[in-house]
């Protein structure tokens, strides 16, 4: 990543994302987005749909974005997280997750992806398990400690992964958001007073719409 990337692009980057954002908002007080007509919903018609969406992906950072860890170390959603994973798996909205882990972990992203939800789910208090199955196959963890965030290599190993599709990156830190845009990724950081906790999922059809 060219770490000289104008500050400008980043700033326009958010702003544009914050514009969409309000007038998604107002748009669809609701926030319901369209519904999917179609009544297969195994992966070829989630395929379907997402193509004719222009097929958004969505990748989040993990701890404090998705999940919160309390300060004796149990682990459950962070508010919200539950319910819109369940919005995006509704309108068959592809998820992915971009942490660090140790590379230690595991010589692929399965084998270290396996680790973290044994780590996870030993920790796990919420009433609702993790949605690990929504995640499957889009779990990227970095193979070295070089690879680690906030080195570009794991957003650019998603966006390549994702071909033409239209990438979101949200996560709690300003950084990461900051880093992901500069390669391309729509940014949204996470839990900011005054607007919606996570990206609105009508937005992220909009956006998966936009011709690149």
């Amino acid at each position: 990543m060219d770490r000289s990337a104008p500050r400008s692009l980043v700033r326009a980057s958010l702003g544009l994302v914050a514009a969409l954002v309000s007038t998604v908002l107002c748009a669809t007080a609701s926030g319901a987005a369209p519904e999917d007509t179609g009544g297969d919903t195994g992966r070829t018609t989630a395929a379907h749909a997402s193509s004719e969406r222009g097929c958004p992906v969505v990748y989040f950072d993990l701890g404090e974005t998705l999940l919160h860890t309390a300060d004796d170390g149990s682990t459950d959603y962070q508010r919200g997280a539950a319910s819109y994973l369940r919005a995006l798996r509704e309108r068959h909205i592809e998820v992915g997750l971009i942490t660090n882990v140790p590379p230690s972990w595991g010589t692929t992203d399965a084998e270290r992806a396996a680790r973290l939800k044994q780590e996870v789910d030993a920790t796990w208090r919420g009433p609702v398990p993790f949605a690990w199955a929504d995640f499957e196959g889009r779990i990227l963890t970095p193979r070295t400690e070089a690879e680690r965030k906030p080195a570009p290599i794991l957003w650019e190993r998603a966006k390549a992964a994702s071909g033409r599709c239209r990438v979101v990156y949200q996560a709690e830190t300003a950084e990461e958001v900051e880093v992901a845009a500069t390669l391309g990724f729509v940014p949204y950081q996470v839990g900011r007073p005054h607007r919606p906790t996570f990206l609105p999922v009508g937005l992220i059809e909009l956006l998966g719409r936009r011709s690149r």
